[in-house]
């Protein structure tokens, strides 16, 4: 039989190291992909005037990199400035992180400027493993400036996701969340006013109203009329993005659900005066305010930066985060088949402290698999790694892959390897997951090359070192039945 056919390489983007295209110049913001260096052509992108435009360029460059540091260390970016093709050009080498951030000019000091960056898997394989995970991990926005206008990239249910779940929360909390209440009580309750109570309700011949301030269980329905009215606007989006797959009919049976919780309230639109009130209502909590944000972003028509022809929001998805809950949903379906528990490292259960000798000395204080698959006579370890090494490897070869991709491969390696030393089953699978391209695993998979193993000497014991891909979309069934086998059958 025929050896079927690879699907043809990539561009060579995924590894920030190797050598990249310049990226064409879309205005205020800039498109970049994560994990990839990318060349931004300084003097379209920031101009330059004078007799030396170019040179000019370079200097607004390094500027604008010293104005907005800090950005971009939170976003893990590292940059230069630097000569291409005799044009200066600003290198841009992302990490997992994607997003939207503004840069401040270093010239008139506003967020004049900013940069898209984008996941390097399609949008809509994005929204697959966000239904598949329950939204466990969605966007974060953040506490900067808004963005410069840029063009339509980001599908409006992104935002959508992170209103929709805030909401969600928000409800949670809305069905008995406390209140300050000030009135006049019987008997002390609460704070007494003590100062009113003597001067004037003693002196009126009232000693039975003790003026009081003490938290109440409310219900509150100006609130709630809100939400409802911003339900609404979301479904009505929704609606219109059917075409978007099945992320936005999920979110639309969420849409939906919460919709049925506020249906007893009729839907209101709130004046900014009532938001001012409630950004200032006694015992805020995280999950209050966070609402009442997802709130005005809807009713200002506020998007994601690259969403819409308006200024936008900033805002950070961690894709290393993103993975790791893609591989704990699979790890979990794994678990339930092979009858064996799972814990994870994400919610602490898989932490074990380093004891080092001196005391507070040393280096890493724990080791933390990403999940573990135990029952009493094997132990399966998963770690997710965001990285593209499946494809670079599949699609070069270990000899011929580049020696900083060797290294980082070695490291992860060792540390998985690390981590089997933590357990005494009879069995013992250190798996290293990494994603993939969807075309790229339907070669894998033809090629019975979804799953890789490799025994290790271990005296007594059966140590097993694995390499699994794992796609970004809803058909991830036979990297699941690859771990299945592996946890079920000894090599």
């Amino acid at each position: 039989m025929a050896r079927p056919r690879s699907p043809k390489a990539p561009p060579r983007r995924y590894s920030w190291h190797r050598r990249p295209e310049a990226v064409r110049p879309v205005g205020g913001c800039q498109r970049v992909t994560d994990t990839c260096e990318s060349l931004v052509d300084a003097l379209s992108w920031l101009g330059g005037e004078g007799r030396d435009p170019s040179t000019a360029a370079e200097r607004r460059a390094e500027a604008l990199l010293q104005a907005n540091a800090g950005v971009l260390r939170d976003f893990h970016i590292e940059a230069d400035v630097r000569r291409h093709a005799m044009r200066p050009v600003i290198a841009l080498r992302t990490a997992a992180r994607v997003g939207a951030l503004p840069l401040r000019s270093p010239v008139t000091g506003r967020p004049d400027f900013g940069l898209l960056v984008e996941p390097r898997f399609a949008w809509s394989s994005i929204g697959d493993v966000l239904t598949q995970t329950g939204f466990r991990v969605v966007p974060r926005l953040l506490p900067y400036p808004e963005l410069p206008q840029s063009d339509r990239r980001i599908p409006p249910w992104v935002l959508s996701s992170i209103v929709l779940v805030r909401l969600r929360r928000l409800l949670d909390r809305l069905a008995r969340r406390f209140t300050v209440v000030e009135a006049d009580r019987p008997a002390p309750k609460g704070t007494v006013d003590w100062p009113v109570y003597a001067t004037r309700r003693l002196p009126a011949g009232t000693p039975q109203r003790v003026p009081c301030r003490f938290p109440d269980l409310r219900n509150d329905e100006e609130l709630r009329a809100a939400v409802h009215y911003v339900l609404r606007e979301h479904h009505g989006s929704l609606r219109a993005q059917r075409a978007g797959g099945l992320v936005v009919y999920r979110l639309l049976a969420l849409c939906e659900e919460l919709l049925q919780r506020v249906a007893g309230t009729p839907p209101q639109r709130p004046r900014e005066r009532q938001l001012e009130s409630w950004r200032r209502s006694p015992l805020p909590s995280r999950i209050f305010a966070e609402g009442l944000q997802a709130i005005h972003w809807t009713l200002e028509e506020r998007g994601l930066a690259g969403l819409s022809e308006l200024a936008g929001l900033s805002w950070q998805l961690d894709m290393e985060a993103f993975f790791e809950a893609w591989v704990e949903t699979l790890g979990a379906v794994v678990a339930r088949r092979a009858g064996a528990t799972m814990r994870t490292g994400r919610q602490g259960q898989t932490r074990v402290a380093l004891d080092w000798r001196p005391p507070y000395l040393g280096s890493q204080r724990a080791l933390i698999p990403d999940v573990v698959i135990q029952r009493a006579d094997a132990t399966l370890i998963l770690d997710a790694k965001y990285k593209a090494h499946a494809e670079e490897i599949q699609f070069t070869g270990w000899g011929s892959v580049e020696d900083t991709i060797r290294e980082r491969h070695r490291a992860d390696l060792l540390q998985v390897l690390a981590y089997s030393t933590m357990f005494d089953t009879p069995r013992i699978m250190a798996c290293l997951v990494y994603p993939c391209q969807p075309e790229l695993f339907q070669s894998l998979r033809e090629r019975n090359q979804v799953l890789l193993r490799a025994a290790i000497p271990a005296g007594s014991r059966q140590v097993e070192l694995a390499l699994a891909t794992a796609p970004f979309n809803t058909d991830a069934s036979e990297t699941v039945a690859a771990l299945e086998k592996m946890f079920q059958t000894p090599s």
